[in-house]
């Protein structure tokens, strides 16, 4: 099967990138540096993103629990309507706010969300009112599922990853179950971290990476899978990498790849989105660095039906 070749990085200064693919069109989202918007772009390939007209959907109001630091939007299309899951908070100053976020949704009963109007369905509140961010939403087993991060009281660092069946599109269900928190060398540089949680299947497996580490040239991919036959609200059922899967090049000057999504091209190849920068040196916090750009390749696989992430490729145009 033919490789695509694409421009790296895809899109500039567009961070925690998301891309649905839905009909015969490709949906992009992202975090912007301003943090202040949401805003989505649609191309027939994902070569044509970066010259699509990004569409402000939605703005930041000036005051409130979602008025600042909008964070890792993802775009869903569930039973005919569209959803953007996404995080923010209420002040201004990171170091007021840095584990002050909470999940927000909002809903699009519209065609087409480019043009259709958004709705606020509000937070969605978990076992704990504590820094919670970078949802994701599956189906799986008849089931929606909903997989995010979020700071426990009990447990130290930022965030672990948890998974809660839902009620519905902007409402949990039942007691949510910890798939993974931080306790490796590779998860804990800088910060404690897990988050950006990404799901896949293939074979028989459902995957889930995830992101690790401060967001410098430490941020990295790791791995959890489970048996498609498995209970998934069993943390047992649930196997962890010992290692990284996707991590920072220095040969290829690519620093800190992760926060990813997947997708797929028409004929079926598995892709990785994901967002890197190409240099190391950050002056202040690096969340307020702009060059974290958005980056695709494909993802093979295996033999034994293990994904290979492959090591980032450099910049080229």
């Amino acid at each position: 099967m033919q490789q695509p070749e694409w421009p790296n990085p895809l899109i500039e200064q567009r961070a925690d990138p998301f891309i649905l693919r839905h009909g015969d069109q490709y949906y992009f989202i992202a975090s912007v540096p301003e943090y202040d918007r949401l805003e989505i772009r649609r191309a027939p390939t994902i070569a044509e993103l970066p010259r699509a007209t990004p569409v402000v959907v939605w703005r930041k109001p000036d005051s409130g629990p979602q008025s600042q630091l909008i964070w890792a939007p993802e775009l869903h299309h569930i039973d005919g309507k569209w959803y953007i899951y996404y995080a923010a908070t209420h002040t201004k100053e990171l170091k007021e706010n840095m584990f002050q976020h909470r999940m927000f949704v909002l809903e699009c009963a519209d065609a087409d969300p480019l043009t259709g109007v958004w709705r606020d369905r509000g937070r969605i509140t978990s076992q704990f009112d504590t820094f919670s961010l970078d949802a994701t939403t599956f189906s799986h087993q008849g089931k929606r599922w909903y997989l995010w991060a979020q700071k426990a009281p009990d447990i130290p660092g930022n965030s672990n990853l948890y998974l809660a069946e839902m009620e519905n599109p902007w409402t949990l269900k039942g007691e949510p179950v910890m798939l993974s928190k931080p306790e490796f060398d590779w998860e804990c540089r800088g910060f404690l971290v897990n988050e950006g949680p990404a799901v896949i299947r293939h074979g028989n497996r459902l995957f889930v990476s995830y992101s690790a580490s401060a967001t410098d040239e430490n941020y990295c991919l790791g791995l959890l899978w489970i048996d498609l036959d498995k209970d998934p609200r069993v943390a047992e059922n649930w196997h962890k990498s010992p290692h990284p899967v996707f991590t920072t090049s220095y040969e290829n000057q690519q620093f800190g790849p992760g926060h990813n999504s997947f997708t797929t091209t028409p004929d079926g190849q598995d892709v990785l989105v994901y967002h890197a920068r190409p240099y190391t040196e950050i002056t202040g916090d690096p969340l307020y660095d702009p060059n974290r750009h958005t980056r695709v390749k494909t993802l093979a696989w295996n033999g034994d039906g293990m994904p290979d992430f492959g090591i980032p490729p450099a910049d080229r145009s």
